[in-house]
């Protein structure tokens, strides 16, 4: 959880071609890491998406993950979230899927922003990011290739 201190450090990640291929990258390079990660979109759908594509990222790998409702979210490291952000049984890193600020993210460590290069995405991310840095949280913009 991000102390009283420190306010959550946001990256941008902007231009992607395909969210779902590079969110379950980005997942994976997290757990490489030891990361525990929250991803949020509203639709449960785009989520059920995500979770498909985690059990066959890799046919060597498994990246244990379950929906913020199952009963093993507590004990999971990747967690798939279209509700109350505030309710998640870890806040290190957030990756945002949707095209408005999560309630509650200020809760993570850190937030990721995947960013489509569809231009109405881009816009909605923009506008986000001029918010964030009007708001003084450390930013910073990565341009997929």
């Amino acid at each position: 959880m991000a102390s009283a201190s420190e306010k959550t450090r946001i990256d941008f990640h902007s231009n992607v071609a395909d969210k779902l291929n590079y969110t379950c990258r980005l997942i994976r390079k997290a757990r490489a890491a030891n990361c525990k990660i929250v991803v949020f979109h509203p639709d449960r759908q785009v989520l059920q998406s995500i979770d498909t594509a985690l059990w066959t990222l890799e046919d060597t790998a498994f990246l244990p993950h379950v929906m913020a409702d199952d009963v093993l979210a507590s004990v999971t490291p990747v967690i798939l979230s279209n509700g109350e952000l505030e309710q998640s049984p870890h806040f290190e890193l957030l990756v945002n899927l949707s095209t408005y600020s999560p309630e509650n993210f200020e809760l993570f460590a850190r937030m990721i922003e995947i960013i489509s290069s569809d231009h109405e995405e881009t816009k909605l991310g923009r506008e986000r990011y001029r918010q964030y840095h009007q708001q003084a949280f450390p930013l910073s913009h990565n341009v997929a290739k």
